[in-house]
């Protein structure tokens, strides 16, 4: 398995400019699902580090600290991904008229 390496600043840059480009096009189009495509990469990408991190821990002996860093950004990439989609699906909802079981972002607008 290849190892993503997060703790290279281009690759920063590049995986936070598709996730900002994933969440501009969803609010534009006013359709969750792009964020939500988003989550499940960085899901994903997660998982996969996680992975290579624990059940591979020998083989992968040498990049342990890579791998764990890039988790770090993971999770916040998966925080990140998550909001948006919770925003663009409360718009998606009020654009298309649909009734909302609950507005999903109450509680962390009402604390800010």
């Amino acid at each position: 398995m290849p190892v993503i390496d997060l703790t290279n600043p281009l690759t920063v840059f590049l995986c936070l400019a598709a996730i900002v480009a994933a969440i501009f096009l969803g609010h534009e189009i006013k359709r969750s699902v792009v964020p939500a495509i988003a989550l499940v990469l960085c899901m994903g990408l997660l998982i996969m580090h996680t992975v290579q991190l624990f059940a591979f821990g020998d083989f992968y002996a040498n990049y342990r600290v890579i791998l764990s860093t890039s988790m770090l950004y993971d999770f916040g990439f998966v925080l990140v991904t998550y909001l948006a989609y919770l925003w663009i699906d409360d718009i998606e909802a009020k654009h298309r008229n649909k009734k909302s079981i609950d507005n999903s972002l109450d509680w962390f607008w009402s604390k800010i």
